[in-house]
């Protein structure tokens, strides 16, 4: 009779508690919950929650090159300059922002970051941080709110926003030292998402300030030109967060177009080429912040009502869970 032992060389061990790593295939018994039980890969990505920011705002900066175990938000509405950094489990305070603004974009990582634009009044304000304080640089050229970011903290994208009329196309490129107007968005944009690096960027999940309010649009930036790529969003929404790279990249969160202006929970994955739906988030919500990669990311803040400090947590598909062995 072929036996488990046979097969692998060993028996099933008996343990306290469920082992940490684990590996694919794994299987043991829990002598404290009397089960069986194995290490399978997840199917579907999941978000589980993880420490609550210490003050709850939407529409924050946040360092989206940063690490779901090492990221950074800023600024947001109501309008503060309270800055926090996050360690995989709790967010910290400290030095805030040289000018308290909301609405603002980010770019860059914990230690090494960059926040520009945002509002009260209308702002320009462009400050970099160097792991421990604030400094403010030179300043954007176009003063915007609600503008999208992508990159580090010495090669930045601001694309779209609002100025003091309405939405705009403009983008401009931050060299570490000064902004430059490059290239035109293709059509006028807010509450944009942004992915990757300055040469190899994404936008999507678009607002357009007029019927329909929202695009599903998808588009990639080569450090002078915005391309509309053939991929479209499943979930139409705006005022959402997202993490990754221009081929890998994570879209979460958000609010659909009017007259719904439905909050949303919905998780999309961009591999290059298509999106796909994936787990939605725990709690629905528009204004958060983000951080991290397409598998491991961080989604913070936000409105869902009301205002919210929750944190959440995402493992993409392909990680390891335990699963109950039952005879069913």
């Amino acid at each position: 009779m072929t036996t488990y032992k046979g097969i692998n060389g060993f028996a099933v061990q008996s343990v306290a508690s469920d082992p940490s790593p684990l590996d694919e295939g794994q299987v043991w018994y829990n002598n404290a919950s009397y089960a069986f039980k194995l290490a399978a890969l997840t199917t579907t990505g999941t978000w589980a929650a993880g420490g609550n920011l210490g003050t709850a705002r939407y529409m924050m900066g946040s360092a989206i090159q940063g690490t779901q175990t090492a990221s950074l938000a800023f600024g947001g509405n109501p309008y503060t300059g309270v800055t926090e950094s996050y360690n995989g489990t709790s967010w910290s305070p400290v030095s805030s922002l040289n000018t308290p603004r909301g609405r603002l974009a980010g770019a860059g990582t914990q230690t090494a970051a960059l926040g520009f634009g945002g509002l009260t009044p209308l702002s320009s304000a462009t400050e970099s941080w160097s792991g421990s304080s604030w400094t403010s640089v030179n300043s954007l050229n176009r003063a915007v709110r609600n503008n999208g970011g992508i990159g580090t903290q010495t090669a930045a994208v601001s694309f779209g926003g609002v100025d003091n009329s309405d939405n705009t196309t403009h983008t401009e490129n931050w060299n570490g030292t000064s902004w430059t107007t490059s290239g035109t968005f293709p059509f006028a944009t807010s509450a944009g998402s942004g992915a990757g690096t300055q040469t190899a960027g994404l936008a999507f999940g678009l607002g357009t300030g007029s019927s329909p309010y929202n695009s599903n649009a998808t588009l990639t930036y080569n450090g002078s030109t915005w391309t509309t790529v053939p991929a479209t969003i499943n979930t139409i929404r705006r005022s959402a967060a997202a993490s990754g790279t221009q081929t890998a990249a994570l879209f979460f969160g958000g609010i659909t177009a009017a007259p719904a202006n439905a909050l949303s929970a919905a998780t999309e994955s961009y591999n290059g080429t298509a999106w796909t739906s994936t787990g939605s988030m725990t709690t629905a919500r528009h204004g958060l912040g983000g951080s991290g990669t397409q598998t491991s990311a961080l989604a913070f803040g936000g409105i869902s009502p009301p205002t919210t400090a929750a944190t959440e947590e995402f493992t993409g598909p392909g990680a390891p869970v335990t699963q109950t062995i039952t005879t069913s």
